[in-house]
């Protein structure tokens, strides 16, 4: 097994352009008159959106580091409130508390004293880091394409 090629292929779905678009891509220039913009027939704006991925995204981080992790509620606990609102202070906090937690798991997965494969010791059965960053990864990439799509269907590219 070629470990350094499976870390850097981690890394990639973390935080490269692959088979889906970039983070930083579908959030650059977003107009700040539409942070709060829910899209026809959908129940969030584009902040909820960010902000769920960055909460979701923060409790798989969570979840691996702490030993007294503590299961948050699904789905309440995931996203923010239907009414909550975000100016651009709340904006770019959600931005940059992504960007940092991201960087948290490249740098758990580049950790070559980390056994990927390994039961997280305070884990459910079979969960192990690797799982979790495919999780992270898989559940990023979704719902960044949806953000760009939404963002394209209002024309706001």
């Amino acid at each position: 097994m070629n470990d350094h090629h499976i870390r850097q292929q981690l890394v990639n779905a973390l935080s490269k352009r692959q088979a889906h678009q970039l983070f930083e891509t579908v959030i650059e220039n977003f107009p700040a008159a539409h942070y709060n913009t829910k899209p026809a027939n959908v129940p969030y704006s584009f902040w909820h959106l960010l902000e769920h991925m960055r909460i979701a995204q923060a409790d798989i981080l969570e979840y691996i580091m702490n030993a007294d992790y503590q299961y948050l509620n699904f789905p309440d606990d995931y996203w923010p409130a239907p009414d909550a609102r975000a100016d651009l202070a709340e904006w770019q906090r959600t931005i940059d508390l992504f960007l940092a937690d991201r960087a948290a798991l490249v740098e758990i997965v580049q950790d070559p004293a980390r056994d990927l494969t390994a039961q997280i010791p305070h884990g459910e059965p079979g969960h192990t880091v690797l799982r979790e960053i495919l999780i992270v990864a898989a559940h990023n990439a979704y719902h960044i394409g949806e953000f760009g799509i939404l963002r394209g269907t209002l024309g706001l590219w």
